[in-house]
């Protein structure tokens, strides 16, 4: 396997962590993504993701783009234990949902890290609202999850709905969104650093053992 891959890219890290997960063995590719903008590149574009974002995965002749889908696909191909996507369709239908919820995070909370961390355009204090309301909306569900003395998003053990979630909301801080009004999803992202096997990356230290 090859990944298309950015250090610093959060979306890029939820899929190395995966294949680092699953013991899986593959090599890496790293873009320019800032401030070569080589995702943006025309043999990229071109052959890999015409929507020229990171990252990408190559299985063989299998090319597939988005981190979401590629997680999917990698926990339903190589996870032989069904433990980050089980098969109960009830608890997929539920991942699915925090999936979605995930592309939101990236959607306001990255952009907002992206303006702060790299200079990149947009409007910072919708994209800082936004991830504000996401987080609200995490907070709340797990709050309800802590309270039953659940830890995670879906069902009794981590999975692809956390792995998922957790990059960008750890990272928030570095687009100028302070956590400190969402204790339920800071215990959440506090958990998440201290499972076994955590890997780290820029930003995003694993915790000393």
């Amino acid at each position: 396997m090859k990944l298309y891959d950015y250090e610093l890219s959060g979306n890029c890290w939820k899929v190395r962590f995966l294949l680092h997960a699953l013991g899986l063995p593959w090599e890496t590719r790293q873009m320019n993504f800032h401030p070569g903008r080589e995702h943006k590149a025309e043999w990229f574009v071109e052959r890999l993701n015409p929507l020229g974002q990171l990252p990408v995965l190559e299985d063989g002749d299998f090319v597939l783009r988005d981190a979401q889908a590629i997680l999917v696909y990698l926990a339903s191909r190589y996870d032989t234990g069904r433990s980050w996507y089980p098969d109960d369709v009830r608890w997929r239908g539920e991942i699915q949902l925090w999936l979605a919820t995930a592309d939101e995070i990236t959607r306001t909370a990255s952009a907002a890290r992206l303006h702060d961390a790299f200079g990149f355009e947009g409007e910072i204090e919708a994209c800082r609202r936004g991830a504000r309301a996401v987080f609200r909306v995490l907070d709340d569900h797990l709050a309800e999850r802590q309270a039953a003395g659940r830890r995670w998003l879906v069902g009794e053990h981590a999975t692809l709905a956390d792995l998922a979630c957790f990059p960008y909301a750890e990272l928030a801080p570095e687009g100028g969104i302070a956590l400190d009004e969402f204790p339920a999803l800071r215990t959440w992202l506090r958990d998440f650093r201290h499972r076994p096997g955590f890997v780290g990356m820029p930003g995003m230290i694993a915790p000393v053992s």
